[in-house]
């Protein structure tokens, strides 16, 4: 106790120096901290509108606005009122707005263009699927008092993720393909970090478990183009997985089968089993009996890739812990992991290699190799 008393002094002193309004107003008026000053004032408001820049986000999604400056190039303030089916005040406000947010930027002549945050969103279908998808994450949050204490009830992600057999139930088709819609538009982005950061070519015969409509299924056989690719996920799913593979001419080697991976047995003899945002969205007794039956569904000497944003990744700590720990927890089930965890729970369920792969872009995805070992 007086060891932590020792190590929370210097904290304990910077937070009384810090709520101090005598002390603020100092800091605001010294030339010498007055950026720090403005900076954390900055900071915090950034925290307090947080939503409204996501609305303004969002605004510019559902009009299209960064797909037509994408297309067309830019234009003026009247020209995109007309197109948007604003009034001119309106369209200004929003477009003054995604400017200052940096998604639009002011051009010569009067006109706007794309910025260095919207030309990315204009480019990438996955990303504007996910800024739709939030609406559903924002009205489960309107109320994140009565989340944390569970009296929430099922909310719209928990009824939009229709695990544990819903797929199967009265207008489970509907929602299976809302969700695989989603995860198909968002799997591109992924399977690029995946396939840059493994080999996939040097297997035989790749196991996609949970792999929804197969998009990361048919980028692995692209990239590989002798390699038999497979798809293990709920029957509605699956079926849907089937028609994308068939529709990408890989009928002759692949397959998509169809059950339950926490209930029913796992097809047997891949070599490379992949698990991408799979097991962060369920808790960890369910990630074990996943990494247990995969590890035994494994031929001798086969390998396990499991990728997922993980959680302490440098530079993306508000990503995994903040982001992903509230959207899960309103989900209703899983946790954000830091590899660490991770390798654990692979140990536990008997694999005896795990080494943590790069990707070029860790915000997006970690991954980690396993070996069985035999």
């Amino acid at each position: 106790m007086a060891a932590a008393a020792w190590f929370d002094a210097i904290p304990r002193w910077r937070e009384r120096l810090l709520t101090s309004p005598a002390f603020q107003r100092w800091a605001e008026a010294n030339l010498l901290t007055r950026w720090i000053a403005r900076r954390r004032a900055t900071q915090v408001f950034d925290l307090m509108a947080g939503f409204v820049y996501s609305q303004v986000l969002l605004a510019c999604v559902r009009l299209g606005l960064l797909e037509r400056l994408a297309s067309s190039g830019p234009q003026t303030l009247p020209a995109l009122a007309t197109a948007l089916g604003l009034p001119g005040p309106h369209c200004e406000r929003l477009l003054r707005a995604a400017v200052a947010l940096r998604l639009l930027e002011r051009r010569a002549g009067d006109r706007f263009g794309l910025g260095a945050l919207g030309a990315p969103l204009a480019a990438n279908p996955g990303l504007r699927a996910l800024v739709e998808h939030h609406q559903a994450l924002y009205g489960d949050l309107a109320d994140p008092v009565a989340l944390l204490r569970g009296d929430a009830g099922d909310g719209a992600l928990a009824r939009f993720w229709p695990y544990a057999g819903q797929a199967g139930q009265a207008g489970g088709a509907q929602r299976a393909a809302a969700y695989s819609a989603l995860m198909a538009a968002t799997q591109p982005m992924v399977a690029e970090q995946v396939l840059q950061a493994y080999p996939v070519a040097r297997h035989h015969r790749l196991l996609d478990l949970g792999g929804g409509e197969a998009a990361f299924a048919c980028a692995a056989a692209r990239a590989a183009p002798a390699l038999r690719v497979e798809v293990f996920d709920l029957p509605g799913v699956a079926e849907r997985a089937r028609a994308r593979l068939a529709a990408a001419g890989l009928s002759a080697r692949s397959e998509a089968w169809a059950g339950n991976f926490l209930g029913d047995a796992l097809p047997a003899g891949a070599d490379l089993i992949t698990l991408l945002r799979v097991a962060h969205d369920h808790d960890d007794d369910a990630v074990l009996q996943l990494l247990t039956a995969a590890r035994q569904a494994l031929a001798p000497g086969g390998r396990l890739v499991l990728a997922e944003p993980m959680a302490d990744t440098p530079g993306a700590a508000a990503m995994g812990d903040a982001y992903f720990g509230f959207y899960l927890l309103a989900m209703g089930r899983g946790r954000p992991r830091q590899a660490a965890q991770l390798i654990t729970l692979l140990q536990a369920a008997g694999f005896t290699r795990v080494r943590q792969r790069p990707t070029r872009m860790p915000l997006l995805v970690g991954l980690l190799v396993a070996e069985t070992g035999v």
